[in-house]
This record gives structure tokens, C-alpha cells and sequence, in this order.
């Protein structure tokens, strides 16, 4: 039986009681505090997660984070600060440029870049792209994209060193930023709202200490496509909802097809539905508009990242099991 692209229809209603059933179990009982940080970067994601945790919990008891730096995009501030107004949640904007900056974030970047693009310095730009899984055989491969200062732009494929070089630069990014969610959380005995959907969450896409690390995730049950849905319930901005997915994270623009996932949102969330209930290729196909061998494409990738990210969901591994304080 073929499936079509309502299997991911939801009921807003439903879908926001069953987490108005456990957040704040969650926040008040478990965690024992008086609300939660959620860091704000005016994606949908973070927008959705934050106008969940102001309807259930209150907006007194929601603290949205603006994490600016040098490198991201205006626009991620402009919308992020219209979503908490909108919302009436307490904002703070908190620079982390000068962290990344002791940190040594930027340089340790640009040493790694300048071993494949000796003249890149101040005043160049650039991103990490993915092949594309649709026409790739084989291996992950990724390249380098550099936009000189003049525009001119050139393309490298990324060996292991240098790519690693770069990944764990721009970690720090995202480390950086949970290092002021927790640093907020713990001052006002708040709880940290991690914001991955189950796309992300499922495939880690995320930094392990950075944008993973949370005390509760109130939307990774939700596919990408069902939190645009709530969206639209609860009203998010057009300009946020009309926005691209983007990692946010490189000098150059970036979407997150280039950068992890390779084939859109809407296309990813119909292929893990397929691999999460057992559906063949051809089942999914044409809900997806992809071909059965396209799809069979995906069902590897999302196979192989979940092997690849296994490590980003461990939790730290002992040498014997220690029993911890039941949580009522």
C-alpha cells in the first residue's frame, strides 16, 4: 500500500496536550525548577519550542537566549527578538563572539581552511557542503566552498584532517552557546529546553555538549513537517515559518540540505516515517517525489548516520553500574 504525505498530518490540539501532560512534570516535579532557557535563534524550531514551554508553563517562566556572533545571521536576532515580544517571554542577548574569540574558535578554523586555501585570511568567507545522496554512489564526501573578498568563489573537496579541523572548530559555536543557556539557567533555578525535532534528534544532528545537551526536549517526537503544523496553530510569524532551514553556523549562508540531510526537510521526514514503520521504497516514493532507488538512497544514509551518530546519544560510559536516586 502506498502512502501519501498526510501519514504526517497531526492534530495540533492533541499533539500540544500530550506534552502539556508531561512538561511540566517534567520542569516542577523532576527537575524541581521554577521554569526553563530556551536559546532563541528564529528558526522554527527554537521559535516552536518556545511558544510550547510560554503557553504550558507561562510566559513569566520562559527565558528566550539570543546568541548572536559575528558570523550569524541578522536575521536570526530580528526574528528571534519578534517571536519573545510576540510572546511576552523575557529576552537576553548575549554575545558569544568574544568567547569564540578567546577560545581561539576563528583561528583554529582558519589554520585548518588554509592547509587546503593557503591565502584564506580576513575578508573570505566559506561553508561545508555535502555531496548529494540522490546522485552520490558510495561514501559521504565533503567539500569546502570559499568566497574570496572580491566574490569569486571556489570549491575543495575536504580531506579527513582538514574537515575534522574545521567540524571542531565550529563546535564551539554551538558549546559556547549552551555554556550561557546553562550559565542563565542556573542563576534562575531554570530548567535548559533543548529544540531538535525528530529528524534531527534521530539523525544527531547536533554537537554532543552543545545544541544536544538539555534537561528536556519537548518537540524531538515531533517530524519537522508536524512542527511546522503546530506553527501554524500557534501563530509563529510568517517571516518564521517562510524562513529556510539553515545551520546558521558558517560565514557563507548555509542550508541544512547542504550541510547534513542532503535532500529537504519534507522529503527526509517521509523516508524516516519509512524506515521507522518498515515501509518498502516503492510505498514511499511517490508521497516523497523521489524514485523507489532515490528513496532506497535515503534509507541508507538515515541507516548509516544513526551508526556514525551513535556515539552523539551515549551517555558517559562507567565501569560499573552505579544506581542513581529514583526520580518520582
Amino acid at each position: 500500500m502506498r502512502i501519501s504525505k498526510e501519514v504526517l498530518r497531526i492534530d495540533p490540539v492533541a499533539a500540544l496536550r500530550q506534552i502539556e501532560a508531561v512538561l511540566p512534570k517534567q520542569v516542577f516535579r523532576q527537575f524541581k525548577r521554577r521554569g526553563v532557557v530556551v536559546g532563541l535563534s528564529g528558526g522554527i524550531d527554537s521559535s516552536v519550542t518556545t511558544a510550547i514551554c510560554a503557553k504550558i508553563l507561562g510566559c513569566e517562566r520562559v527565558v528566550a537566549l539570543l546568541m548572536p556572533e559575528k558570523e550569524s545571521e541578522d536575521e536570526s536576532t530580528t526574528l528571534g527578538q519578534m517571536l519573545a515580544d510576540k510572546l511576552q517571554v523575557r529576552s537576553i542577548v548575549q554575545d558569544i563572539g568574544p568567547l569564540l574569540e578567546t577560545t581561539g574558535c576563528y583561528r583554529h578554523r582558519d589554520d585548518a581552511i588554509r592547509t587546503l586555501v593557503p591565502d584564506y585570511g580576513p575578508g573570505f568567507r566559506s561553508k561545508v557542503v555535502l555531496s548529494d545522496v540522490l546522485d552520490r554512489r558510495g561514501f559521504d564526501f565533503f567539500h569546502l566552498v570559499v568566497e574570496s573578498p572580491g566574490g569569486a568563489q571556489s570549491r575543495v573537496r575536504l580531506d579527513a584532517k582538514a574537515y575534522l579541523g574545521i567540524i571542531a572548530a565550529t563546535n564551539m559555536k554551538q558549546r559556547a552557546r549552551k555554556f550561557y543557556e546553562y550559565f542563565h539557567a542556573d542563576r534562575l533555578n531554570f530548567a535548559v529546553a533543548g529544540t531538535p525535532n525528530r529528524l534531527e534528534y534521530d539523525q544527531g544532528f547536533f554537537v554532543k555538549n552543545g545544541d544536544g545537551a538539555a534537561d528536556l526536549k519537548p518537540i524531538a517526537h515531533l517530524y519537522k513537517t508536524q512542527i511546522y503544523q503546530i506553527a501554524e496553530y500557534l501563530d509563529i510569524p510568517e517571516e518564521i515559518r517562510r524562513r529556510p532551514p539553515t545551520t546558521d553556523t558558517y560565514s557563507l549562508p548555509q542550508s541544512q540540505e547542504e550541510f547534513y540531510f542532503s535532500v529537504p526537510y519534507e522529503q527526509m521526514d517521509l523516508c524516516l516515517y519509512g524506515v521507522n514503520h518498515h515501509l518498502a521504497a516503492d510505498q514511499i516514493s511517490e508521497a516523497a517525489g523521489l524514485s523507489p532507488e532515490q528513496v532506497e538512497r535515503v534509507y541508507s544514509e538515515i541507516a548509516s548516520k544513526r551508526r556514525a551518530t551513535r556515539y552523539l546519544h551515549m551517555k558517559p560510559l562507567l565501569i560499573e553500574d552505579i544506581e542513581g536516586p529514583a526520580l518520582d
